[in-house]
């Protein structure tokens, strides 16, 4: 299962309703934060989360809504006694934004570690996780930005009845299901033998900060949760969000509908838009799934059940 949450919904300022925009995301223990603006560890307190066990924080870009709250989590994180590495990822530049925002917290009981995205899209794993993929992919800011897609595989069925069929030993058949190859006296066994096709998995995509884009259609496609931008909710703010690099509700929605992905969020409002509500007739009419973001919105996604392979 992944647990997503949106820990604010804001663009460029926090407002008394509305955090900024931040999203952490949970699995297998492990707590992945993408993007941390100012008062993101409100958010969290707010939610009973803490942000000592953060394993990875992910940056779409360094604009402040969206890394000016690091400092103080950071300080945080060390006044909470934690000292295992911290992994940081981001566009090209990161460590030397964050060594200069790290002026107010020079001093911190564990390492920070680096990851500097170059590529127009990257693939990679948390330090000893395999089995949750995180792929980056730029998006068109005024600025470097990226988006990130969350993928969690899910292997075939195991059938016992053909390992059986075989006579492979039953102290193999779990180093078979956690896709181990064998090499036994009588030959290699490979985990094809015993277990049935890969089946559907958990996808989640993000993206925030961003005109749309080829790239952000493919990467959200047939995905479980899609959660995207949608700094203005009039289309006659159509000229500021090009001018700007934004996206209008309508946009986010016409992505969706080509996307198909099954669930859909907005998020990053202009602090402009009070209500996102009135306009979400116009979205469902496009999109009828897409739902608008708030702060503290939760889901937990599970692997689709299914009765054939």
């Amino acid at each position: 299962m992944i647990d997503c949450c949106l820990l604010g919904t804001g663009g460029m300022m926090p407002l008394p309703y509305r955090y900024l925009t931040a999203l952490m995301v949970r699995y297998n223990g492990r707590q992945i934060l993408v993007d941390c603006g100012e008062g993101t560890q409100v958010a969290m307190k707010k939610k009973g989360w803490s942000a000592k066990p953060i394993d990875v924080i992910l940056f779409t870009h360094f604009h402040a809504d969206h890394i000016s709250g690091l400092p103080g989590l950071l300080l945080t994180m060390g006044n909470a006694e934690r000292t295992e590495p911290l992994l940081l990822v981001g566009p090209k530049g990161l460590e030397r934004v964050v060594t200069s925002l790290r002026v107010i917290c020079p001093e911190l009981p564990f390492e920070l570690q680096f990851r500097e995205l170059g590529e127009q899209e990257e693939e990679f794993t948390l330090p000893g996780e395999k089995d949750l993929r995180i792929r980056a992919f730029r998006v068109r800011h005024s600025v470097t930005c990226y988006g990130y897609s969350f993928r969690l595989d899910r292997a075939g069925r195991f059938h016992p009845e053909k390992a059986e069929a075989l006579g492979i030993p039953k102290p193999f058949w779990g180093r078979l299901q956690k896709g181990e190859t064998i090499v036994t006296e009588s030959g290699t066994l490979t985990p094809d033998l015993v277990m049935g096709p890969a089946r559907k998995g958990i996808h989640v995509t993000y993206c925030t900060d961003t005109r749309p884009c080829a790239v952000i259609t493919e990467e959200a496609r047939g995905a479980d949760l899609f959660i995207c931008e949608g700094m203005y909710g009039e289309d006659e703010k159509l000229g500021k969000a090009k001018e700007n690099r934004h996206m209008t509700f309508r946009e986010a929605a016409q992505i969706g509908r080509e996307a198909q992905p099954a669930r859909m969020w907005l998020t990053h409002y202009s602090p402009a838009l009070v209500r996102p509500e009135p306009f979400m007739p116009m979205v469902r009419e496009i999109f009828p799934v897409c739902e608008e973001g708030k702060d503290g919105k939760s889901i937990t996604l599970g692997f689709a059940e299914e009765n054939q392979e």
